[in-house]
Order: structure tokens, then sequence, then C-alpha cells
């Protein structure tokens, strides 16, 4: 056999153990990534179950002691917050958690245009309060918040204290609501709300009861999250397809009183 014919064997069997090796490597990256991704299958499905775990915890917030309905409360087992007057043709529900991001988003954008509607006698809005970042993330914030709101409410002043609420609300994993004491500093941008038997009311909780109970209808009610929106009874906020604008709710609303 001629010298270069002993080479060229030699160097197919150098290509073909250096392609032994390469797919020797390649077969225990392969190898390595199946086991990864079967790590992180199992630390996703962890933090699922942690996260499920989470949500239907029980909150430790008392609210079993007896229901002290805020003034003014209407509606069914009076667990509404009344805006506008009776005489308008159509009715705004609102379901709202004053910790959630997307009950402020909704606000900032609506806010002028129903407080416009109900100041022109057209539109009544029914505020319900439901404490679903509390159940979600722990903490106290939606309870407290919404407790300090029927405070103001007794005193005729729910509006412009709602209000002030979003405007400030904190990062949703902040439970900076839990603390009485910023809830009492924010009343202070209302005129006239501070007061020593608002301050009582706002510490010792006076309508903790009465929150927990509209939650528990919140949930009994199976609605999808916060913010709900119905407009006669309709839901019109969580259609995707045909998104609201305040435009929109406006000319509804409008129709609405023309008959």
């Amino acid at each position: 056999m001629s010298e270069k014919n002993r080479e060229g064997k030699r160097a197919a069997r150098e290509r073909l153990a250096e392609e032994r090796e390469r797919q020797k490597s390649r077969d225990k990256q392969r190898r390595a990534l199946i086991v990864g991704a079967a790590v992180l299958g199992v630390l996703g499905l962890a933090a699922v179950v942690g996260l499920l775990a989470a949500n239907s915890g029980d909150d430790k917030s008392d609210t079993s002691g007896p229901v002290v309905v805020p003034k003014g409360a209407n509606g069914k087992d009076q667990l509404s917050i009344p805006l506008g007057k009776d005489s308008a043709k159509s009715t705004l529900t609102i379901w709202e958690d004053f910790r959630c991001p997307a009950c402020k988003q909704f606000e900032d954008a609506y806010r002028s245009t129903i407080n416009e509607l109900a100041d022109k006698g057209l539109l009544k809005v029914e505020y319900h309060l439901a404490t679903l970042i509390d159940n979600n993330l722990r903490g106290e914030g939606s309870l407290r918040a919404a407790n300090a709101a029927a405070c103001a409410q007794d005193v005729g002043k729910y509006p412009p204290y709602h209000d002030v609420l979003f405007k400030n609300q904190p990062e949703e994993t902040d439970d900076a609501y839990a603390k009485n004491s910023r809830l009492i500093e924010l009343a202070g941008e209302v005129d006239g709300l501070v007061t020593d038997s608002f301050k009582k009311c706002v510490d010792e909780g006076k309508h903790d009861s009465w929150v927990g109970k509209s939650d528990k209808a919140f949930r009994d009610a199976k609605l999808q999250g916060t913010p709900t929106v119905l407009l006669d009874g309709k839901n019109i906020f969580g259609d995707q397809k045909n998104p609201l604008t305040p435009q929109k709710l406006k000319k509804m609303v409008e129709e609405a009183n023309k008959g």
C-alpha cells in the first residue's frame, strides 16, 4: 500500500474519531438540557402550587365581628355605596379593591366621565369593595383602606377620599395601606375629613366586618376580578373584542337616558 493511501486512511479514521467525539458531546449537552428542563418544570410546578396555596390561604384579618353598615349604604344587604341621583336611568356597578393596579387604571381613565355623568343626573353609581389583593398576596391593605373609605362614607366624603386613595395607590406588592396612620394622613387631602371620630373609626376597624361581607358577596358572585364594571347589569369592561372607552360609556349612558 502506498504511503499516500495509508495517510488517506489515517486521515479518514481521525475524522471519524473526531465526529464520534462531537456526537458524544452533543448527546451529553442534549441530556443536560433534558435534565435541566425537568428541573425547571418541577420548580415551575412548585411555584404554581405555592401560588395556589397562597391564594387559597385564610386571611388573618378578623372580620367576624358585628357588621356595622356605613351611613347611606344601600342595595342588597346594604353593601353598595351610592353616588349620583336615584332618578338617573342608568346604573353603573363597580367592584374595586384599593390595592388593585387595574382598578387604579380604570379610575384614572374613567373618573372624570363617571363624575360628569353623575353630576348631570344621568348616572347613578354603586361602589362595591373587595379585598382581592389581600387574599392573593397576603396583607391587610385592601381591608384597611376599604374600612377607612367606609368611615369617610359615614360623614359623606366617600367620593373624594375614594379618589385620593386611588391617586396615591402604592405598588401592588407594597402593603402601605395596611397602616392606619397612612390612611389618616391621606385623609388630610379631603377637606374636613380628619376628625377624632374618623380616626377612631379607622383605628378600631369599625366597618371591617362589613367589608368582609362585601368581599364574600364578591366571591359568591364568582366575579372574575377587579375591577368588574356593570352597566345596568351588563358587564361592559371585560370584552376585549369591543373594549370600553370613556366616550363609549358616555354615549351608552346618554342613549339610555333618552328613553
